[in-house]
């Protein structure tokens, strides 16, 4: 027996590492995802009872009169007002601008029952750790429980100049009511009631106190919060992970060396590891579910019996019964009470696409281990070691600034995440392949109008239809125009010809931006250029960027002139590198231009234009700055490409998520036709 063969593969092996690899993956990030989303849960569980506390107490004010306490009227005079400082916006009126500490005002009926409502609501909740009650139409502190507020700065007051964040917040607050009613349909929205996490572990909440739909005043409460722990599921992750590994060794035994058939036990495995994984969590996170509503109603309850009573023994002002359906509110105060079967349903199909993801991951994986390329990359690494660590700083900057942004991006698709919740873990946020479905399940691409029906410009499939136009049209014109001037430089005794390739490689010098306003500028309607030749020639202005087609036409233009360089210098540098044997060879055998031209130019011409068109269709597909700087997608946006449209989503309706997974699929379509165009072609490959 020879004893230097190579000993024979273990398929049972390497599909047992496979398979204990890709469920550690897939069950693994399964239970980090569960775990963050029970944590989310218990955070949002308190948040909610906090914000129901702030609620009560901001309907018990409002009744017990906080919007109406001491007029300017009734506030006895003070020293004359001192004039604000030039860029002012201490935003606090004259009266803190003239304060040098602190002055008490007298309070009427109102600001008693008020005081009265705050210090009893205060001694019922032994968590609530400050009250604070600010009255805007007198600039006041109406209210306190602070422990920072007694002695000369016991309510009521004027604020202090070092409280000009507390009035600030008020104003915030007050703005954001505001603005989100008369806001347009479809605008981002803005919180209205605050919520800050002091470093001491201690819950800062604000919320406006109105009247006759007028936000008069503001409540900030102190609070601490307890926060139910959320241990690990370690049992059900170990369960998930370590029962199909165990199963699949088991059978493993019987099956033998047959790869395919090892291949298809270890993916049934693994993909019911995770079918049970995901069965767990929706149950645990149906469980938690049910915990806050339960947990909810009661605080419901309990606040509306306490608040009752206070009521009740300031004489029940303004009459009406309390109605606690607008206590449990977000932030931006609208209801969260829903229906806990919809949101288990829509919390099963979220694990359920988040699941089916890190399944294909996991398969994947699978399948790179057990079918052998974990080990040849392996191998691959140990024998050639040292070319690796000679390229191995090209590789940390290759991963720090490629392609961990690149997978970060990947990530990031796969969430909501936007302006107003980027601060959150990737947990809180995740929901799996959503985004994709949004995009890719909108088939919307013309929508009914007052004038009938028109493109629906902002569907992804008009704006992927106008993108290939767009690259097919670029890219025709620049392959045609650059082989052109390329035949023509590459004449026999052609004069000046040095001097006209450098003319001709200045386009493509300049940075594109440059040239990208300098057309637009060209195209402008009352002092472009273009439009003052028209009109010497007796025309008539034409507003270019107010049709599709003109503005389309500007933009074409503009991508041409820096194209065309780039082709006439991969044809030119090619046709130089034709032997001229080969056409004399053919005028000796009677060939025309033309058959020359089509026989011998363009094959020979073609394994350095391939490349070149492959290259060239990516960079025009994703052309960012002439598609925005120059018709900035104008007119309605009937002229964006999917690269500017997924900018315009991300930086100016801040959505994050939804704009990378709008990146990722416009990654995955040049990918495609890049696979696709070099297998065909084969140009790349090398000559035998």
């Amino acid at each position: 027996m020879d004893r230097d063969a190579p000993r024979p593969v273990s398929h049972r092996r390497r599909f047992l590492a496979g398979l204990v690899v890709a469920a550690l993956l897939g069950v693994g990030l399964g239970a980090f995802l569960l775990h963050g989303a029970r944590k989310a849960e218990s955070h949002g569980r308190a948040a909610r009872q906090a914000v129901i506390t702030l609620s009560a107490l901001a309907d018990l004010v409002d009744r017990a009169g906080g919007g109406t306490t001491a007029t300017a009227a009734e506030t006895p005079p003070t020293a004359a007002p001192a004039p604000q400082a030039e860029g002012g916006g201490m935003g606090l009126g004259a009266e803190i601008a003239a304060a040098e500490k602190p002055q008490a005002t007298p309070a009427g009926d109102a600001g008693d029952a008020v005081r009265h409502a705050v210090a009893r609501f205060a001694a019922g909740h032994p968590e609530i750790k400050a009250i604070r009650v600010v009255d805007f139409e007198g600039i006041q502190l109406t209210a306190s429980t602070s422990p920072a507020d007694t002695g000369d700065k016991a309510a009521p007051r004027h604020l202090a100049r070092e409280e000009k964040d507390l009035y600030d917040l008020g104003q915030k607050l007050r703005a954001a009511v505001q603005g989100n009613r008369e806001g347009a349909e479809g605008a981002a929205r803005q919180n209205e009631i605050s919520i800050a996490q002091q470093p001491d572990g201690t819950w800062s909440l604000a919320a406006p106190v109105e009247r006759g739909g007028d936000v008069m005043g503001m409540v900030q409460m102190d609070t601490a919060v307890k926060e139910e722990p959320v241990t690990f599921g370690w049992l059900p992750f170990l369960a998930a992970w370590l029962v199909p590994v165990a199963g699949f060794f088991l059978l493993a035994l019987a099956i033998g060396e047959r790869r395919g058939l090892l291949a298809a036990v270890a993916a049934l495995a693994l993909v019911l590891g995770l079918w049970a994984y995901g069965r767990y969590s929706v149950q645990a996170l149906a469980t938690d579910r049910n915990a806050t509503a339960k947990v909810v109603a009661a605080d419901l309850t309990a606040e509306t019996e306490r608040a009752g009573a206070l009521l009740a023994e300031l004489g029940n002002p303004g009459g009406a019964a309390l109605d606690p359906s607008h206590w449990d509110v977000d932030t931006l105060r609208q209801p969260l009470a829903e229906n806990p079967r919809s949101q288990n349903a829509t919390a099963a199909s979220r694990i359920t696409r988040t699941l089916a993801t890190l399944g294909v991951l996991g398969l994947i994986l699978l399948a790179f281990v057990g079918f052998g390329f974990a080990y040849r990359t392996g191998h691959a690494l140990v024998e050639y070691r040292v070319a690796y660590a000679y390229t191995l700083p090209a590789m940390i900057g290759m991963l720090v600034l490629v392609f961990f942004p690149f997978f970060y991006g990947v990530a990031l698709s796969f969430t909501n995440a936007n302006i107003y919740n980027s601060a959150k873990p990737i947990t809180e946020t995740w929901i799996g392949v959503q985004n994709y479905v949004d995009i890719l399940s909108d088939f919307a691409i013309t929508k009914q109008a007052a004038e009938g029906r028109v493109w629906n410009y902002t569907n992804f499939y008009y704006t992927l239809i106008f993108t290939i136009v767009w690259t097919v049209s670029n890219v025709a014109i620049g392959v045609s125009l650059g082989l052109a001037l390329a035949l023509v430089l590459n004449l026999k005794g052609f004069a000046l010809r040095p001097f006209y390739r450098v003319v001709l490689i200045l386009p493509w010098a300049t940075p594109n931006y440059i040239t990208s306003l300098i057309f637009k500028g060209m195209f402008h309607q009352q002092f472009g250029i273009v439009n003052q030749i028209i009109q010497i020639f007796g025309g008539h202005p034409v507003a270019w960027f107010d049709k599709t087609l003109t503005s389309f036409l500007v933009m074409l233009t503009t991508n041409g002139w820096l194209s065309f360089p780039f082709m006439m210098v991969i044809s030119l540098g090619a046709l130089q590198s034709i032997p001229a044997d080969l056409y004399e060879a053919a005028r000796v055998d009677g060939a025309s231009r033309w058959q020359q031209f089509k026989s011998i130019t363009l094959p020979s011409l073609r394994p350095a234009l391939v490349p070149a068109i492959i290259l060239s269709v990516i960079w025009t597909f994703n052309q960012f700055n002439v598609a925005y700087l120059v018709s900035a997608g104008e007119p309605g946006g009937s002229t964006e490409i999917l690269i500017t449209q997924s900018y315009k989503i991300a930086f100016e309706q801040y959505r994050y998520g939804y704009a990378a997974a709008y990146s990722a699929i416009i990654f995955l379509i040049l990918f495609a036709y890049g696979t696709w165009q070099n297998r065909v072609t084969g140009a790349t490959e090398a000559l035998g």
